[in-house]
């Protein structure tokens, strides 16, 4: 199939924005539906606090390791090859996930899901700025995929619940085997190939000093290991050195001279690290504390799950006609009263109330999405926007895994005070982002950006 971009119609391009929408969809939700089962794996797998954390956190860090690497293969030897390439082993992940007869091997196998998921996300994003290229079907193109971020968040615990009660924790694995085959064959019928005009270099030793950053800060944080932390702040240290020096840095040092990116990078830090200390201590306490069933504690996420549904897209609007301030200060001032509201929780609170508070924090959580992604991509030129997207992305799955990290270390009442800051930093940035001097800053990046790599870098 030689399917070219001039070649698309409106409907082939809607059947490519589907077909990247499913694969952001099972890899999103991969991130929170197994916070579900997390209470079955534990009692049926006799497993410590510290492997839970990791069964959930080896998915998001592999993730964040890998995702501008795959972007970047994918822009050299070909977005379709590499998509494609991504949806075979995650779906192979998958298969493994649900066989795994230990804990261990579940961890490592959700390692190899994640190696696959990272071959999706800035894969997708690159080839719909590649196959969107008006500036409004574009803004549009993101739009939807913004939302689709908090769709399949919210998705994840409600059908994991489901799944969990019908055929066992197994099963919120099987989900992802009939999407990966659907996105497969779309993607081979419809999407069209395509690479970057310009080839990035390799960068392997930034690639290498992010992984140690990464997987060092969240290893300290699970196991309690705090003197771990000094080699986080060297490998720190001698990433920023090796990244500013690197002729196609692993990740571009440029991209944060504009402060609407760098808020966006934080602001996506901030959210979902709220977002998976939440979801793991919820599900630690409705199955735990509360003695509810999975199925319960699907249908309890049931208004956090609507309240991101519905605010996802009036986020995406509200975003393209009033710009991210609004959205991100409502998000910010609504996920700090949910977890200002969680400091009250007890073992006798009373259901509905849980239920008011889960949408309050769907609501929020929902309104953060569409304005991280434009932020990211705002002011690049289109031939960078799939990595600077990547780099939100990235920022998320951070998050997630920061997030399940501190609520091992953290009191539940130690942990709702922190997201509650955070929140409250979400305000700040989401407000500092959208001054005059931070679109300056923004308009001042995609000169530089658009300067030629030097050849030795190809």
């Amino acid at each position: 199939m030689h399917t070219t971009v001039s070649d698309l119609s409106a409907r082939g391009k809607a059947v490519v924005l589907l077909t990247c929408c499913l694969s952001l969809l099972i890899v999103s939700m991969d991130a929170t539906i197994v916070n579900v089962a997390i209470p079955t794996i534990r009692t049926e797998m006799h497993a410590p606090l510290s492997r839970l954390q990791w069964i959930i956190d080896a998915y998001t860090l592999t993730l964040a390791s890998l995702l501008l690497l795959s972007g970047a293969t994918a822009d050299r030897f070909g977005r379709k090859l590499v998509f494609r390439i991504g949806l075979a082993v995650f779906a192979l992940g998958s298969l493994l996930c649900s066989l795994a007869p230990t804990v261990e091997v579940l961890i490592g196998a959700r390692f190899a899901q994640a190696v696959g998921g990272s071959m999706l996300n800035p894969v997708a994003m690159s080839i719909i700025t590649t196959v969107f290229t008006g500036r409004v079907e574009r803004a549009r193109a993101i739009g939807v995929w913004g939302a689709v971020v908090g769709i399949s968040t919210a998705m994840g615990p409600m059908v994991g619940g489901v799944l969990i009660g019908a055929f066992g924790w197994r099963s919120v694995f099987w989900i992802n085997l009939p999407i990966c085959l659907l996105a497969f064959v779309l993607t081979t019928v419809f999407v069209p190939e395509s690479k970057s005009a310009r080839r990035r270099g390799v960068d392997p030793a930034g690639q290498l000093l992010a992984m140690v950053v990464m997987f060092t800060l969240v290893f300290g944080l699970i196991e309690r290991k705090p003197l771990i932390f000094v080699v986080t702040a060297l490998a720190l240290a001698a990433f920023l050195w090796a990244e500013r020096r690197h002729a196609s840095p692993f990740i571009d040092p440029r991209f944060f001279r504009s402060f609407p990116f760098t808020a966006a990078t934080v602001t996506a830090v901030f959210a979902f690290a709220g977002l998976g200390g939440f979801l793991f201590t919820a599900s630690m306490y409705l199955q735990g504390t509360r003695h509810f069933s999975a199925v319960h504690t699907g249908l309890l996420y049931l208004p956090m799950g609507l309240g991101m549904l519905v605010c996802s897209p009036l986020s995406g609007r509200l975003v393209g006609r009033y710009g991210t301030r609004p959205s991100l200060v409502a998000a910010g001032v609504l996920m700090a009263a949910a977890a200002l509201a969680l400091t009250r929780l007890d073992p006798t609170t009373p259901v509905w109330w849980l239920l008011i508070v889960f949408a309050v924090l769907g609501a929020g959580f929902g309104l953060v999405n569409a304005p991280i992604t434009t932020a990211a991509v705002s002011g690049m030129p289109a031939d960078r926007s799939g990595a600077a997207s990547a780099v939100a992305s990235t920022s998320r799955q951070v998050g997630v895994s920061i997030g399940v990290a501190l609520a091992g270390v953290l009191s539940d009442t130690g942990l709702w005070w922190v997201l509650g800051a955070l929140a409250a930093g979400i305000v700040a940035l989401g407000v500092a982002a959208s001054t005059d001097w931070a679109l300056r800053s923004r308009e001042r990046v995609a000169p530089l950006l658009e300067q030629k790599v030097p050849s030795h870098a190809v």
